[in-house]
């Protein structure tokens, strides 16, 4: 039992069995249970699931401000509420690529339940290296800090512009690599179709494989705006672990009801903008200030304010029918 004890990056051993024991289990209820069955879901189920998920992610954030302390669970709550915003930003992304690979909201769920496997792999190794940059060398903080400052700016001075999925990298070189059938096969990745020139049968990649590693691909993207942000909040790599998955998995089950109503939370954005330009700051403001760390209750305090205007503004601006308010976007 002394193993269970063992310090892994600060913690005891037992402290991260007991998360992914709840991502496990989380997981195998999803998908062992509640979708057992391929069926399309609907905007009342996605929510329910999502508010299920939100209440799991707030209770461990409870659990950890019990016992880590008033401190962690506010850098926890605070690196939740940031992930959760940055990771609704991929939203408007992945509904792209499922209009661009024509896949129906009967395989939507099956393409993001496999996704958010690779995501926490992906987020686990870019976290474990996060944490040993900024272990060994202190002033990777600031390299970190400068990035999300030009990244809110870029945010907030660039606009909105529609990616072209034909003209992606990976797409190009994904069709170079392995062949890739135009058309689904059920809900399979893989489907075996005679070869067009031979005849021959042969093993092609369907649609639905292919959206699957462009969604890897676009969370990997925005991971390099996710991990600098957290760690700017936090050096504990549990909370910057933890506060990532519990946001990403909400995700997943929000996904259905939000990518209907993304138009409404236009100015989201800009708000999230600002958000990453702020937490850029504080080190800085610390600094200025001759503090050894930015108050935890100030920026939870500042980064709640924020995103709540983004959200109230939103939905107040775009009250009117979708086509009012989305004339001249574009």
């Amino acid at each position: 039992m002394e193993i269970l004890f063992e310090l892994v990056m600060g913690k005891p051993l037992w402290m991260w069995g007991t998360f992914l024991a709840i991502v496990v289990t989380l997981l195998s209820f999803d998908l062992g249970i509640l979708h057992r069955k391929t069926h399309e879901i609907g905007i009342r189920e996605s929510l329910w699931m999502s508010a299920f998920y939100i209440a799991i992610a707030l209770a461990f954030g409870g659990w950890v401000w019990w016992s880590l302390g008033d401190q962690a669970g506010k850098e926890y709550l605070t690196g939740f509420i940031v992930e959760k915003t940055l990771a609704m930003d991929n939203v408007f992304l992945i509904s792209l690529i499922f209009t661009y690979f024509a896949i129906p909201p009967l395989y939507q769920h099956r393409v993001l339940f496999w996704g958010i496997l690779g995501v926490i792999v992906l987020r686990g190794i870019m976290i474990a290296l996060g944490a040993t940059l900024v272990s060994q060398y202190g002033w990777i903080l600031y390299v970190f800090a400068v990035f999300l400052i030009f990244t809110g700016v870029k945010m907030l001075f660039m606009g909105d512009k529609h990616p072209d999925i034909a003209s992606n990298p990976l797409l190009k070189l994904m069709r170079r690599i392995f062949p890739i059938s135009d058309q689904l096969d059920g809900q399979k990745f893989l489907t075996r179709q005679p070869d067009p020139k031979t005849g021959k049968w042969r093993v092609y990649a369907t649609p639905l494989l292919v959206a699957l590693l462009m969604i890897e691909f676009v969370d990997l993207v925005f991971a390099v705006d996710s991990v600098p942000a957290i760690f700017t909040i936090t050096l504990d790599p549990f909370i910057v672990f933890t506060s990532n998955i519990f946001a990403i998995l909400g995700l997943r089950a929000l996904y259905f009801a939000l990518a209907a109503i993304i138009h409404r939370f236009r100015y989201l954005k800009p708000a999230l903008a600002v958000v990453l330009i702020f937490i850029g700051s504080k080190i800085f403001i610390a600094d200025a200030l001759g503090l050894e760390k930015f108050p935890a209750s100030i920026s939870l305090s500042v980064t709640l304010g924020l995103i709540a205007i983004g959200i109230i503004v939103s939905l107040i601006k775009t009250s009117g029918p979708k086509s009012e308010n989305d004339h001249g976007k574009d």
